[in-house]
């Protein structure tokens, strides 16, 4: 398992390098061709990896598989990294919005996006790793948490049901009160740099500040969607490796959809249900075992409704979708 754990780490680290030290070397605004064509690229490359995972699984290459209790062949591995990938990617569709407004509270140049949305990615790798750690050793070694998740996934939803706007107030993060309690902080840009030197003193810049708030605000996203795919597989690879490549095509994403996130009116019912649907899950885990595939079904169907509601509601209401758009200017 070794083999495959610094594998599979050695390939993320190499897709980081080449992205930020060979395509994004010179920063620059990236484009929505641009980030269409890399959100494309990284759906991709999760599919083939998950073609990687049904090989892996399927024959047993260097014992995976065989050490959660029952083996897992190919076909149960496969679905269980695709399933997780959706719930991650479709969780990771509503954190858009808060990653924009908080790249727009600090004002963040277009051509720095990138480089800041990269490091923010190096942080939620390295949070989502420790907290599947967590989670899958707690559920081994303590069953009843299992509950505990189930309930966490439900009071998401309920909370998300009845929140009306989204808000982000960077000014609050106990984080950034500390750094500007301890540190100088400027509002000056020294390029995609997190530090700047004024006067002799070095400061912090709005990058800083905004990874803080980036990373923070990510931490709170894994407590749902963290469970959520542990609902699927206790198998501490398949829901890190899914986690990772959901993650990996956030950046793209966000530079695809954040301008039009307004259109997709019906997306946190869809979450609202997904997540409802996983907890239930996880509360029933013990008693009613739900099949991978069903769960893929049902979470794919409550997807594409929203999504297909979401298309008509704007054809019906184009108007207020050009409304949308132009108070969505805010990632620009």
């Amino acid at each position: 398992m070794l083999w495959i754990w610094g594998g599979f780490l050695a390939l993320v680290v190499g897709l980081l390098a080449l992205d930020l030290g060979v395509f994004h070397r010179n920063p620059h605004a990236v484009s929505a061709k641009e980030a269409l064509g890399w959100t494309a690229f990284w759906i991709a490359l999760s599919l083939v990896f998950n073609a990687g995972i049904y090989f892996l699984y399927e024959h047993h290459l260097f014992g995976i598989g065989e050490h959660i209790g029952h083996d897992v062949g190919g076909k149960e591995a496969a679905l269980a990294y695709f399933t997780g990938y959706i719930i991650e990617k479709s969780l990771s569709l509503d954190n858009i919005f808060i990653i924009a407004l908080i790249i727009s509270y600090f004002h963040i140049p277009l051509k720095y996006q990138h480089r800041l949305l990269f490091w923010g990615v190096l942080g939620a790798i390295a949070m989502r790793g420790a907290m599947i750690a967590a989670g899958v050793s707690m559920i081994e070694r303590f069953e009843w948490t299992i509950y505990l998740f189930g309930a966490i996934l439900i009071g998401t939803a309920i909370k998300m049901l009845f929140s009306k706007n989204e808000e982000v107030h960077p000014e609050r993060n106990p984080l950034v009160l500390l750094m500007r309690k301890f540190y100088p902080v400027t509002t000056k840009f020294d390029g995609p740099h997190f530090f700047v030197v004024e006067d002799g003193v070095r400061k912090l810049t709005p990058m800083a500040l905004a990874i803080v708030v980036i990373e923070s605000a990510d931490l709170l996203f894994a407590v749902d969607s963290v469970p959520a795919v542990i609902a699927v597989t206790h198998d501490p690879f398949l829901v890190f490796t899914s986690n990772v490549f959901a993650i990996l095509g956030l950046r793209s994403l966000y530079f695809a959809l954040a301008a039009i996130m307004g259109k997709f009116h019906y997306l946190k019912a869809s979450l609202v249900l997904m997540l409802l649907f996983i907890g239930v899950k996880m509360l029933l885990a013990n008693t009613y075992h739900i099949p991978i595939g069903l769960s893929l079904g049902v979470i794919s169907l409550i997807l594409g409704a929203g999504i297909v509601a979401s298309l008509i509601w704007s054809k019906q209401h184009p108007e207020a979708d050009a409304h949308e758009e132009d108070a969505g200017a805010y990632s620009k």
